[in-house]
């Protein structure tokens, strides 16, 4: 579908050729995009754009000197729903200035998932996340270096009850399993047990300091890394065919030269910007998806050094990305869903009572944010959609997408009925389609709608009532749901 040339929507040719790309450049770099802003990236340029989004750093981060003057229950860290709110206000509050800060650090907590049901320490978990945001896009060498004394993961994986003399292998196994190589690829075993149990001996005295200060009344005190030198084993390893004394730092290292590993970020990166591919635990025996745009990545990742905003910078300029055949080919998260539909409606832009209830929307769709169902993590595509959960994905958006009170839809009718022209039914429908994001409808859907909207009209319906509903409409249809 391709919104009319006289529609009001489109403010010059150049918003029509380059604003579906850069819509789905920001749909998976970020969470979607307004109106305004895409103005803004067609005026920047797709290339421009593309750095702008991959340097978060540059630009300022929530003010939280105002989130706790304004919602003082902002800091709670005594339960699950302040810890949640947290999440959620932080990746809607950023999706305008740094959206790809916030999208990598949810992929992070995807692949290193990690749950509240064992951590029990909502802040601690807090602090894994700010980590994800800090060395997401960096080094995947340092992120594994800073994942493995991450407190939250060393108390979920029992890293913590590692000791010279008695092995947990629980981090060690998924260190190589689930958080880096994979059971295997092309067929064969990325690893074997031996090379576990020599993983776990090198990770011993990799531990945290007790949780021995008091809660009340300031909360509990996040949890701090520590390395116990006389718990570690000081043996020689023998590890993925490398001899020495290693420590878990020496592991990491051997862990990031491996092909296997390559593979498997690129992978789970090509899965979650791209598209919707096989699940993690077939991919020892299921080839990828796109075996040249995976080779592609791999290529990048040891040309820079495992640097993961490398690997992105080539992905987000590959034809690959930018083919029309790769838009909507992923199913969106329930993150998705919530978060871009609040950033597209300018909700919750501002700490105020409510955003929890909204953030619970993420829970009810299947994704209990800070809470995985297993170490596995979430399973994505198809698997993200049931009878239940489909049902609250269309209550949620059409119900945010008809409301005038808010701002960004408040925008999009006064947008739509500026010129003062009397509006047609396909400019009211590929107006709003493009102001959503260039959303592309099936023919028959399209059709469906226009008839809706023209019967509207044609019964006396005042134009601005027949946008919000053709806007209801669209956030209720099958496409909404993908990226």
């Amino acid at each position: 579908m391709t919104a009319v040339a006289s529609a009001p929507a489109i403010a010059s040719q150049q918003a029509a050729t380059d604003g579906p790309l850069l819509a789905h450049l920001l749909r998976r770099a970020g969470f979607g995009a307004t109106p305004a802003e895409l103005d803004s990236y067609c005026q920047r340029g797709y290339d421009a754009t593309v750095e702008w989004l991959l340097h978060p750093e540059y630009r300022p981060g929530l003010d939280e000197d105002i989130i706790e003057r304004y919602y003082i229950d902002w800091k709670e860290s005594r339960n699950i729903e302040g810890a949640l709110t947290e999440t959620v206000y932080r990746m809607n509050g950023n999706a305008g200035a740094r959206p790809l800060q916030e999208k990598i650090a949810l992929f992070w907590h995807g692949v290193f998932a990690t749950g509240l049901a064992k951590v029990l320490h909502e802040k601690t978990m807090l602090n894994q996340i700010d980590m994800f945001r800090q060395y997401g896009l960096g080094s995947f060498r340092e992120l594994l270096a800073q994942l493995a004394r991450d407190p939250a993961m060393i108390f979920w994986l029992d890293n913590n009850f590692n000791h010279k003399d008695a092995i947990n292998e629980n981090w060690g196994r998924e260190l190589l399993e689930l958080f880096s190589m994979g059971v295997g690829m092309d067929g064969q075993a990325n690893y074997t047990e031996d090379d576990v149990q020599e993983a776990a001996r090198a990770f011993t005295g990799w531990t945290i300091d007790d949780d021995n200060v008091a809660s009340i009344p300031y909360g509990k005190t996040p949890w701090r890394f520590r390395y116990d030198a006389d718990d570690h084993d000081d043996g020689a390893k023998t590890f993925l065919g490398e001899t020495g004394n290693f420590n878990g730092d020496d592991v990491i290292d051997i862990i990031c030269r491996q092909p296997a590993t390559a593979r498997f970020v690129s992978r789970h990166i090509y899965n979650f910007f791209v598209a919707d591919d096989a699940p993690v635990p077939a991919w020892q025996n299921t080839p990828p998806a796109d075996p040249e745009a995976i080779a592609l990545l791999e290529s990048e990742y040891f040309r820079s050094g495992y640097n993961i905003r490398a690997m992105l910078r080539v992905l987000f300029n590959a034809d690959f990305f930018k083919s029309e055949t790769a838009r909507f080919a992923r199913v969106k998260s329930p993150t998705e869903v919530v978060v871009g539909t609040l950033h597209l409606v300018g909700d919750f832009k501002f700490p105020r009572a409510g955003v929890l209830a909204t953030a619970l929307e993420c829970r009810y769709m299947n994704q209990d944010l800070l809470n995985p169902p297993s170490v596995e993590g979430w399973h994505t595509g198809k698997e993200w959609i049931d009878s239940g959960s489909m049902v609250e994905r269309i209550n949620f958006v059409a119900d945010e997408l008809g409301n005038p009170a808010h701002s960004g839809i408040r925008s999009i009718v006064d947008r739509l009925t500026a010129g003062g022209e009397s509006l047609g039914a396909a400019d009211i429908v590929d107006g709003c389609l493009e102001l959503l994001g260039w959303v592309i409808l099936r023919d028959d859907n399209r059709a469906a709608l226009v008839a809706q909207a023209a019967e509207a009209l044609e019964g006396g319906a005042a134009p601005e009532q027949v946008i919000l509903n053709t806007l209801r409409m669209i956030g209720s249809t099958r496409e909404y749901q993908f990226a």
